[in-house]
């Protein structure tokens, strides 16, 4: 009789790893999320971006403290998320990455999300060592330059990626929150 047990449990745990097995996705090769690099949200958690895959993101880089572009594109960034359909919102993230980490901690992006009335579940602010900050800028062709302790020089992109991390579009300069919107749409629709 305890041959008969054994031998439904091994039955039922093969089957439920095939069952896992079937859920991995392999990758694109140019998926944002194949980069390894560790990063730490606005909650200290630390991640690698892959953790975020399985939604549609609208990616920008920003630092907190910036007086210039950095309010606009925070902005823009607030504007996608208000026309973004209540039913589609849980279906995206909105990630906004710091070109300042020694600035830009997390309990500094917690505040900033807070203060801006971006913390909602779909808001994640990002922070990283200068290496991996400047390989993600690389892959989003966003240039940044410190050109003072407390100021850069930057370009204004707003990203929007599949939920396997592919890209889709690029918006650059000034951003037109509608086509943004609207390829966010299509891109929740197409899963």
């Amino acid at each position: 009789m305890k041959h008969i047990y054994c031998l439904i449990f091994l039955i039922v745990l093969f089957e439920s790893c095939k069952e896992e097995k079937s859920k991995i996705v392999q990758l694109p090769s140019d998926s944002i999320f194949n980069l390894a690099s560790n990063w730490r949200n606005q909650n200290n958690d630390t991640l690698q971006l892959k953790r975020l895959q399985g939604k549609t993101m609208v990616v920008v880089m920003i630092y907190t403290t910036c007086k210039s572009a950095c309010p606009i594109l925070v902005s823009k960034m607030k504007s996608i998320e208000s026309k973004i359909d209540r039913n589609e919102i849980k279906d995206v993230t909105l990630v906004l990455v710091s070109i300042d980490p020694e600035t830009d901690t997390p309990e500094k992006l917690k505040e900033f999300a807070k203060t801006n009335n971006m913390d909602a579940p779909q808001w994640v602010f990002l922070t990283s060592t200068e290496s991996a900050t400047q390989e993600f800028a690389n892959v989003l062709s966003m240039k940044y330059k410190k050109i003072s302790p407390i100021e850069f020089s930057h370009s204004n992109i707003i990203s929007v990626f599949r939920p396997n991390g592919e890209l889709v579009s690029q918006e650059e300069g000034s951003i037109d929150v509608d086509k943004v919107v609207k390829t966010v749409r299509e891109t929740v629709k197409k899963g």
